[in-house]
């Protein structure tokens, strides 16, 4: 008994003596790595922020080497992949986050997020889709939907773009019904495509009611009204447009000085007209006046004299003397031809939000795809 304690009694400090050893031993380990570790994090931030990218990779990818845990480097790292256009890789790196067992709820949401952002960059919307899907219920739930909403556009699936806005506005996450009116115009505009007229007709109704201050579905009502015969119908359908969208009568004047040709009512057209170009000179609805004009000599020319009275107009001006008699007139078709050649970028409309012009008004941008975004005025009257 004696013999056993003696050698329990000397084994006691051997085995503090080497405890402690091996603590400073793992200490200082830690120590070294803690203070290898943030160095290389600092040195891709300080990259970072001089927009050295390649390098601010490589610091990262060193320091997630030595400190394979820390979800916060997987996050930098994965992003700088995604904005470099390296998609695969910034694919692998949330994937990889998302595989790991000790991720707490939030980050795995936040990966998840990360991930569906990857793959909408990358084109696989299919695949964004489903990643997006997932985030209903989490911190990132607005987000994805309004990802989705612009994913469903992109593929111009119109039903579920409306699914996703209707639970938007129910969240309270703004006022989509602009939004919602333009789904059932596109879906209309597909409608009329396969000849489904009556479809297409109930479409274009229930966007009148979702926005009735939307121009585009009276407009494309109208249209329709004509294409069937209703001339009546579709003349007061554009009449109601400009009492309800004031801001698209340039818009609406051309067709519906075609109509009231058609028709034949030329006087109520062109009053509603004139009362609106006094209102406020525009060279659309000056136009649409003179189409309905037509028949009276010298009316054109007063027109759009009158209106260079008003406004310094090269527009106008060109038109103006279109029909107009010059001592050399052997040389009037080519100032004609120059001048007509010059007006040609004032005619085109320009979209608010990036400044992408077209020779015809879009509902939605083909450059940026935001909505609503083209005045109705042309670049002259901007």
């Amino acid at each position: 008994m004696e013999f056993s304690l003696s050698w329990i009694l000397l084994g006691l400090p051997l085995a503090f003596a080497m405890g402690w050893l091996a603590s400073r031993f793992d200490l200082r380990q830690i120590r070294l790595e803690n203070r290898q570790a943030p160095k290389a994090y600092f040195r891709g931030l300080n990259y970072l922020l001089n927009e050295q990218q390649d390098q601010a990779i490589d610091a990262f990818i060193e320091a997630v080497q030595k400190d394979p845990d820390t979800s916060e480097l997987h996050f930098a790292l994965g992003n700088l992949f995604r904005r470099r256009g390296e998609y695969e890789r910034a694919v692998r790196v949330h994937e990889h986050l998302m595989s790991r067992g000790d991720l707490s709820q939030a980050d795995r949401h936040r990966a998840q997020h990360a991930l569906a952002l990857d793959f909408l960059k990358a084109g696989l919307l299919d695949r964004a889709e489903d990643a997006l899907n997932k985030l209903e219920g989490t911190a990132f739930e607005t987000e994805a939907r309004l990802a989705l909403l612009a994913n469903y556009e992109r593929s111009r699936d119109w039903a579920l773009a409306a699914q996703v806005a209707h639970k938007l506005e129910s969240a309270n996450q703004g006022s989509f019904h602009q939004r919602l009116a333009h789904y059932l115009c596109e879906q209309a505009a597909d409608d009329l495509a396969h000849g489904r007229v009556d479809a297409a007709r109930v479409h274009l109704e229930e966007a009148v009611n979702k926005a009735p201050d939307a121009a585009r579905a009276r407009m494309a009502l109208a249209q329709l009204q004509a294409n069937v015969g209703d001339l009546a119908g579709a003349q007061q359908t554009l009449l109601d447009a400009m009492t309800h969208a004031p801001t698209a009568i340039p818009l609406i004047a051309g067709p519906l000085a075609d109509i009231a040709l058609r028709l034949g009512n030329v006087q109520q057209a062109l009053d509603r007209l004139q009362t609106l170009y006094e209102q406020q000179a525009s060279l659309d609805v000056l136009d649409a006046i003179v189409r309905l004009t037509a028949d009276t000599a010298g009316a054109e020319r007063n027109l759009y004299a009158r209106h260079l009275a008003q406004e310094p107009s090269l527009v106008a001006a060109t038109r103006w003397i279109a029909g107009e008699k010059f001592e050399d007139e052997q040389f009037h078709p080519q100032v004609q031809r120059a001048l007509d050649h010059a007006i040609k970028p004032l005619l085109r409309y320009r979209c608010a939000a990036c400044g992408f012009e077209a020779t015809q008004h879009f509902w939605q941008c083909p450059g940026c795809q935001t909505w609503d975004s083209y005045p109705a005025r042309r670049v002259e009257e901007l």
